[in-house]
């Protein structure tokens, strides 16, 4: 039988990394766990077994379960009754699937019932479930809004709903309205305090909530009357069993069918605050956004697979002119871009997500105690590390996953255009990936700032610092060369002092950033395991130099006056 987890050694490669002892050690708090759960870890390699056994299980249910129904949820999708959204049929079968096998809860503590893993064993879950159907990724992979709910609601609130996420209660997150899409300072859903009924009471119209007939949803409103920017929004949290909310619509689009995306219309509908008020956009709807972000990094790892898959297993069988197309070196030059891509992202995807682990798990363990001098700055270094990668990762796997999947049906050909196969399926679902979440324009804004103030450059250049085998050592002096003409660019955008031309320049400054960094960590990977990442590590540096260069050239050359060419007519006319 196939398996999404031990069909693709790379993944469990990831686990295989020096920070992983760390993050298991401070997430496990020294394995206090083990004298009171049957279940919990004794040590570090008792903890990494216990990811590989959840892993295993959870790339048997993608292969076995999740991926034979995609098709027939794709055709019949989710559908509305009477106000309430339906899913799929397949759709519930999934959902009753990844219960049984214990698949929710993943990142809460064990004394509410969750598995306390670590991101990067959640991210590798989301990756496999994605890969089988990306549209019930969103689905299952919404359950992480419960870590905001954690970090920042009540004890009482705590005790109330992530028992429910750990037994596999669905989430969303109710953040988008018919004005405010990016910009969520515009959100005008009320919340007035009803004294009455001690509680809050929300009214107004939510729009494009993935999952948004979930069991539990965080709510964006505004409970502050009179104003109208993000000072404004607290948090709440509304409880389906309450009543109250109505689906309006259910929008037909054009992949991930299975999730359902609905407009709700909040008739005084009862809710709680979670955490302090004006905080809601401040504070905690970034700390959604960031979660939500990772979590579409991987859902485009899990594509950039399936797609590469689809591909390669096609060129093997497809015969033209007497010989199977993968001999022709059109076609393995496209599926080796396709993996280079796929094992350049994924390595960014776990990079980031291991940041992310270090300085959550400081965070949480800050609420029982005093960090120490030590501590606190680990903290600061690797919440600064997770900020920085986590638009790089979102962004390039995003649109890697939407290549991918364009090349799949190039490696297809006529066939690739036809419903029968998956390859149109995988193109049609990827390309939200780099829409919702935060566009990847929304990415570039996020990235910019580390790209200015020479943080990434920094990360470079240390990375760079450390040794390499002689074996990897001509790629690695390469690498030194174009980090060199990175900062050149930087530094002769800085010199401009021109703002309109540094967001112009911005997207180009962004793709060098994140190929260079993915480059490292690449060949970093190859080091350590050359038969799984030799040839991507050589097929990478050739796209991160054919690209970068052209960026190069580009900024190089260009003038604050060249602006005038790329503006619209219409906009010369104003």
């Amino acid at each position: 039988m196939s398996n999404y987890y031990t069909d693709h050694p790379e993944i469990e490669f990831h686990l295989d990394h020096p920070l992983m002892k760390r993050i298991v050690e401070l997430k496990e708090r020294n394995y206090q766990d083990k004298e009171h759960y049957d279940d919990a870890p004794v040590n570090y390699d008792d903890a990494i077994e216990n990811y590989k056994r959840i892993l295993e299980i959870t790339g048997d249910v993608a292969a076995n379960i999740i991926e034979p129904n995609s098709e027939d949820v794709d055709k019949e999708g989710p559908h509305l009754e009477n106000g309430r959204m339906k899913y799929a049929s397949k759709t519930l079968d999934n959902i009753k699937a990844t219960q049984q096998a214990g698949l929710w809860g993943v990142s809460m503590p064990r004394c509410y019932g969750g598995l306390n893993l670590p991101n990067v064993t959640f991210s590798m879950m989301s990756e496999m479930i994605a890969a089988a159907d990306a549209g019930f990724q969103n689905i299952w992979s919404l359950q992480s809004c419960i870590d905001t709910l954690y970090e920042f609601g009540s004890d009482e609130q705590r005790e109330e709903y992530i028992p429910r996420v750990c037994k596999g209660a669905t989430m969303s997150m109710d953040l988008t309205e018919p004005d405010a899409g990016s910009d969520l300072q515009r959100v005008m859903l009320k919340a007035s305090y009803d004294e009455k009924e001690d509680c809050w009471r929300l009214n107004g119209v939510k729009r494009f909530i993935t999952n948004g007939d979930s069991d539990i949803h965080l709510v964006l409103a505004r409970s502050e009357e009179g104003t109208k920017d993000g000072r404004g929004l607290s948090m709440f949290i509304y409880d389906k069993r309450n009543g109250g909310v109505d689906v309006r619509h259910i929008e037909n689009k054009l992949g991930i069918h299975g999730s359902p995306t609905c407009e709700l219309v909040y008739k005084n509908a009862k809710a709680e605050l979670c955490g302090s008020t004006r905080m809601g956009l401040i504070k905690y709807v970034m700390a959604l956004m960031n979660g939500a972000r990772l979590g579409i990094a991987a859902q485009s790892v899990g594509v950039e697979q399936e797609a590469y898959n689809e591909a390669l297993a096609y060129a093997k069988e497809r015969q033209q002119f007497g010989q199977a197309i993968i001999e022709f070196p059109a076609v393995y030059d496209m599926l080796s871009r396709m993996k280079a891509k796929l094992d350049a992202g994924r390595s960014l995807l776990y990079q980031t997500a291991r940041y992310v682990d270090l300085y959550k798990a400081l965070e949480d363990i800050q609420r029982d105690r005093k960090l120490s001098a030590e501590e606190r700055a680990e903290m600061k270094k690797y919440t600064r590390l997770a900020d920085a990668f986590t638009p790089l990762a979102k962004g390039m796997n995003s649109e890697y996953a939407n290549e991918n999947a364009y090349d799949a049906i190039s490696v297809h050909g006529g066939s690739g255009f036809i419903m029968a196969y998956k390859s149109q399926r995988l193109f049609r679902d990827a390309r939200i990936f780099s829409i919702y979440e935060g566009t990847t324009q929304l990415q570039v804004v996020a990235a910019i700032r580390y790209i200015m103030n020479g943080t990434y450059l920094n990360i470079m250049k240390e990375m760079l610092d450390k040794e390499v085998e002689d074996a990897w050592k001509p790629l690695h002096d390469r690498l030194e060369v174009l980090a060199q003409q990175y900062e050149e660019a930087v530094n002769m955008v800085k010199e401009a002092d021109n703002q309109e031309m540094q967001d112009f320049l911005a997207r180009r400054l962004y793709n060098m950033t994140a190929n260079l960094l993915m480059s490292v960590l690449l060949i970093d990977d190859a080091s350590r395991s050359p038969e799984l990442f030799g040839k991507s590590a050589h097929v990478y540096m050739r796209h991160t130099e054919e690209e970068n260069t052209g960026h190069y050239t580009f900024i190089k050359n260009f003038r604050a006056e060249d602006l005038i060419n790329y503006r619209s007519m219409e906009q010369e006319a104003e």
